[in-house]
């Protein structure tokens, strides 16, 4: 009996031994590599859930290195434990997740880690560069366009707006990648709560190569960029930029009417030997009023009138107003609705049923209808398309002013009383609704960087029309887009603040 109490020191001497030594549990998550923060943990605590995390497929290190990807710690005063990290000289340290508690409570809750929110982090505050007003963005800021919050205040438009002519120029010339990288840049800076003042203050931010750097700083000495000038006075980019901007003409047709020495509007339609299809021909007939910005009212009022045919048709239906207007612009180029009935089938027949009440309404001026292709059956695509395989149709209305709040975006002079707006429906079957809801609200963005994290971060295939998980095989349903975003592991993003 005298030696009872031997039993329990020894465990307690060999106990962090044990921790230090313990790998043979399987190793689930290998990009994954936390390490505990003992101060204010205590080493027994800190034992104790060291070995948690290791049972269920965690990778602990118990030495603080640069391989380290996440600390975790309980120390809440964030000044002295970032004081502390950045005397372990790090080199790997604006690249860590340093973290709460909550986030470790969170992963071995869920058995895997969980997507890092901003909840989670323990922010640091440095001091300001010279000549920089702005603090060094330690906290850190997501590569991916879904794990950042950004409404429509955008605090560096005249950095954005550059690299914006320079996407579009890049698009224009067919030319994917670089046009891709301006765009994820000028994502990342319409995200930030501050103005960038000093190329210094985007030193961990990602998306940011050489060339983005270079424009940035130029911009900051000059108050404007010479190669954006040089794109914007150059004749081929303003002949491009002015043929896309007609309904119904791509990049590709714009290039061809390039080469053949056509250079205006007159130049095209005096050319006998081009043939215009029926988009291009309303394009040109109503651009007056389709080039124009169509105001948060007018689309109101175009939602009322797509409402009411709709409850004509079905008493059930469901309108939802999608694209920029949802996240919560004041103007766009056209409106965006999904319409879509619980009754399964009968949203096949919505559509058309829809374009003869504008018909017989003297409303339409234009229609372009597309039968559903949407096979389940052929899903997931691990090829993404720009189009999805619902029934759409892309039509121009008549809108009258009578019907509009404050009446219309017209130009000054316009003495009508009625202007030509772009209209688009797109009718999912009602199990698809959410999926589409997502899609078709954007930013266009948004949801490649959404795909993007499904696929490379959660071995998922994401889409208009479902969610399909690689590892269990199988397709995950959901109602609302919330579920969208749980299923990710992803913190929701509210509609209006995905202007990425």
């Amino acid at each position: 009996m005298f030696h009872a109490p031997i039993v329990p020191r020894v465990r307690k001497r060999s106990r962090p031994a044990e921790a230090g030594v313990a790998r043979h549990e399987a190793v689930k998550f290998e990009d994954v590599r936390l390490y505990l923060v003992e101060r204010k943990m205590g080493s027994s605590r800190r034992s104790f859930l060291t070995q948690l995390a290791r049972t269920k497929g965690f990778i602990v290190d118990d030495i603080l290195s640069d391989v380290v990807t996440h600390v975790v710690s309980e120390d809440c005063e964030a000044p002295s434990l970032w004081t502390w990290l950045k005397e372990c000289g790090l080199r790997n340290l604006p690249n860590m997740h340093v973290l709460d508690i909550s986030w470790f409570t969170d992963s071995m809750r869920e058995g895997r880690p969980v997507a890092v929110e901003t909840r989670h982090l323990i922010q640091d505050t440095l001091p300001t560069l010279p000549g920089c007003s702005t603090p060094t963005p330690v906290a850190r800021v997501s590569q991916y366009a879904c794990q950042r919050r950004t409404t429509t205040e955008n605090n560096n438009k005249i950095l954005t707006d550059a690299f914006e002519v320079l996407a579009e120029s890049y698009e224009l010339n067919q030319l994917e990648g670089p046009c891709l990288a301006f765009r994820r840049a000028a994502s990342v800076l319409k995200s930030l709560p501050w103005a960038v003042q000093c190329l210094g203050a985007t030193q961990g931010l990602p998306c940011l190569g050489e060339h983005t750097k270079a424009l940035i700083e130029e911009i900051l000495q000059y108050g404007h960029s010479f190669e954006v000038e040089k794109i914007l006075s150059d004749e081929r980019y303003q002949t491009l930029k002015l043929f896309t901007s007609v309904f119904g003409v791509g990049p590709k047709t714009a290039e061809k009417w390039y080469r053949r020495g056509l250079r205006s509007f007159s130049d095209i339609l005096a050319e006998p030997s081009i043939q215009l299809n029926r988009m291009q021909q309303s394009g040109f007939l109503h651009y007056g009023d389709i080039s124009r910005a169509v105001s948060k009212a007018e689309a109101r009022a175009l939602g009322n009138i797509i409402d009411e045919a709709v409850h004509a048709i079905t008493p059930d239906g469901i309108l939802a107003l999608t694209g920029g207007f949802r996240r919560g612009k004041e103007f766009g180029h056209d409106v965006d609705f999904i319409v879509t009935t619980p009754e399964q089938g009968k949203e096949e027949t919505l559509l058309p049923n829809i374009i003869d009440r504008l018909k017989e309404q003297g409303i339409l001026l234009y229609s372009d209808y597309q039968t559903s292709t949407f096979d389940i059956s052929k899903l997931p695509s691990h090829k993404f398309e720009a189009m999805d395989h619902f029934a759409k149709c892309f039509l121009i209305l008549r809108l009258e002013g009578s019907l509009v709040d404050r009446g219309l975006n017209s130009t000054e002079g316009d003495s009508r009383g009625w202007r030509a707006v772009r209209v688009d429906l797109v009718s999912p079957p009602m199990e698809r609704y959410a999926y589409a809801l997502l899609g078709w609200t954007g930013s266009r963005q948004f949801e490649r960087d959404l795909r993007r994290f499904a696929r490379l971060e959660q071995h998922m295939l994401l889409d208009n029309h479902a969610l399909y998980d690689k590892t269990k095989k199988e397709f995950l349903a959901a109602t609302t887009e919330r579920d969208i975003f749980a299923h990710l592991g992803l913190e929701y993003i509210e509609p209006w603040q995905r202007n990425a």
